[in-house]
């Protein structure tokens, strides 16, 4: 990997994360079409570079989350069944699930029509939660049931806890700000483990290109958030569902014919 494939996944990293359509996904296709190896270091680059978009988090909910006690129980048991898999099948993701093609396309197209299926079938309701005080400690742990499937490549995270959240009774945008919040200690938490398990056997240059990768996706993440945000105002999630299905099948043609 160089500079410019990394500042390039970076950016994936970063405008992906928090939207429904799958960093990891993007970030595996990414790397296909730059034609970068799927060595131990490029696989724990797209885990690590996750801790950009986190710090976006934090940088734009500070003050909202540190202060609000009532919200750190519902985050933390939220994260605890993706914390518990996440330990369970770690070598088993890193080394069958992560830049896998094929099970990137197919989690990519499936998770397209699924998005497009349940958005029909959705209805916004006035009883619906509105403020993330009022998710209980129940919803928060169900929403977290959600995001574990997400650990599977073009699942996408977002897409699972914003769209469980929904039809567990939050509105849209509480549902988007609750997976926001939930990246925090999610992807933290898979930064932290890639950084044990590779004793933080990396080279300068590597240690380099990592830091790349953590300023570009901080900076698109940003953007990203206030994007996504502004979007589901007034707009549902089946554009996503559609973007997806068209780029799993245009990848598709793409590498296998």
């Amino acid at each position: 990997m160089d500079f410019f494939q990394a500042v390039i996944l970076s950016i994936v990293e970063g405008f992906s994360e928090f939207l429904p359509i799958s960093s990891t996904g993007h970030l595996v296709l990414t790397s296909k079409l730059l034609n970068i190896p799927q060595t131990e270091f490029v696989k724990s680059f797209e885990i690590i570079i996750q801790l950009g978009a986190i710090l976006a988090v934090v940088f734009l909910y500070f003050k909202r989350v540190i202060t609000n006690f009532k919200l750190w129980p519902k985050i933390l048991m939220a994260f605890l069944p993706s914390a518990f898999f996440g330990l369970i099948f770690y070598s088993f993701i890193k080394a069958n699930l992560i830049g896998n093609t094929m099970v990137t396309l197919f989690a990519l197209f499936f998770g397209g029509i699924a998005l497009i299926f349940l958005e029909k079938i959705y209805k916004e309701q006035v009883h619906h939660i509105e403020s993330l005080d009022k998710i209980s400690i129940k919803t928060a742990l169900l929403i977290g049931v959600c995001q574990s499937f997400s650990m599977i490549p073009g699942v996408s995270r977002a897409a699972a806890t914003i769209i469980g959240g929904m039809f567990l009774g939050l509105k849209r945008t509480t549902a988007v700000e609750f997976s926001f919040l939930l990246a925090v200690p999610t992807m933290a938490a898979a930064t932290g483990l890639d950084l044990i398990k590779s004793d933080f056997n990396f080279s300068t240059e590597e240690y380099s290109l990592l830091a790349i990768g953590l300023l570009g996706s901080f900076i698109t993440a940003i953007v990203a958030i206030k994007f996504l945000l502004k979007f589901v105002a007034t707009h549902t999630f089946i554009p996503f569902g559609i973007y997806r299905i068209i780029l799993s099948a245009l990848f598709f043609l793409l590498i296998y014919y």
